[in-house]
């Protein structure tokens, strides 16, 4: 049998939120149980290119694949690769910008399911692009939502953002003109931005607030400040491996002395053991994701399966 080839649109017909969610924590679940095998991001830099490519085994799933994209001034390129592992052989190849938007936000949803506290109903938001779009949408799906606030530089896409969000996640989305009114006696906060400063200050948090910082995977950027880190009872990862090696969100408190990095947990070992979470309605938590292969290896599996099944996607010749 041959490979085949899924595109974007294939991607988006065959897959939605509520399935990645699902599929993201059982991924978190196995990987905490070492039925998975993640390797970090690797970058690979010429004038104008960044090479980005990241790797995992699936043994729980029998399958094992990568990701590889490419950033340059026109944007980012992004595909993955699904092998069988019984045969080593190409299963399939699918262009991957939506799937990763799509579990992206999902890994945040399954952070706030298992972390932010029981009543938290509303959210703060720091970006309007896509990204910050799927956070919305994941959270939403995974707990059910009141209100979230909106918080960009730019005021028109502020706007924008939140009659579109509103729409698509059925709730009431406000935009806000002052970042601290995105932070303050609010339960949850997302920060899913490019920024290379923090977005926000850590002395607005509210008691038991759950941050997730997702927009940083590189160790020269970091959306929040020491002060939120050293406000933290707890540091989740999305894997402690992969966020010693490019979560700038944490390196400056770590090297300030108020974190250590034996103190973080995996968001596997939360969801297999609830105890090693929130302890407390008071506590503050962050949450830092930077992005696992396993993540795109898993949901790779399920586009290639439900389309098997609906017989969509470009036969290769190999």
């Amino acid at each position: 049998m041959n490979a085949v080839y899924l595109t974007e649109s294939d991607v988006s017909r065959l897959v939605d939120m509520p399935a990645v969610l699902t599929i993201v924590e059982e991924c978190l679940r196995q990987s905490a149980v070492k039925q998975a095998d993640n390797v970090p991001r690797m970058r690979a830099a010429a004038p104008g290119i960044i090479l980005h490519t990241m790797s995992a085994a699936a043994e729980y799933l029998g399958y094992c694949g990568w990701k590889a994209y490419t950033t340059t001034k026109s944007g980012a390129r992004f595909l993955v690769g699904l092998y069988e592992s019984a045969t080593g052989r190409m299963v399939a190849l699918i262009e991957a910008d939506r799937l990763g938007q799509l579990r992206t936000g999902a890994v945040t949803g399954v952070a706030v399911k298992h972390l932010a506290a029981e009543s938290a109903n509303t959210l703060g938001l720091f970006g309007t692009g896509t990204q910050a779009r799927t956070q919305l949408l994941a959270v939403a799906n995974a707990r059910r939502l009141e209100k979230a606030v909106v918080y960009g530089r730019d005021a028109e896409r502020r706007r924008r953002f939140a009659e579109e969000a509103s729409r698509e996640c059925g709730l009431e989305v406000e935009p806000v003109d002052d970042p601290r009114y995105a932070v303050r006696d609010l339960p949850i906060i997302i920060t899913a931005t490019t920024s290379r400063t923090p977005v926000f200050d850590g002395h607005d948090l509210a008691a038991g607030a759950l941050v997730c910082a997702v927009g940083s995977n590189w160790r020269n950027k970091a959306e929040i400040d020491i002060e939120t880190v050293r406000r933290a009872a707890r540091i989740v990862c999305d894997d402690v491996a992969a966020c010693k090696h490019e979560a700038g969100d944490l390196f400056p408190a770590a090297e300030a002395g108020v974190f250590n990095w034996s103190q973080a947990v995996s968001l596997g070992e939360v969801i297999g053991n609830p105890l090693a979470g929130r302890s407390s309605p008071a506590d503050n938590i962050v949450f830092k994701s930077v992005g696992l292969a396993i993540e795109d290896v898993a949901v790779a599996v399920e586009i290639l399966g439900r389309a098997e099944t609906a017989g969509v996607g470009l036969p290769l010749p190999f």
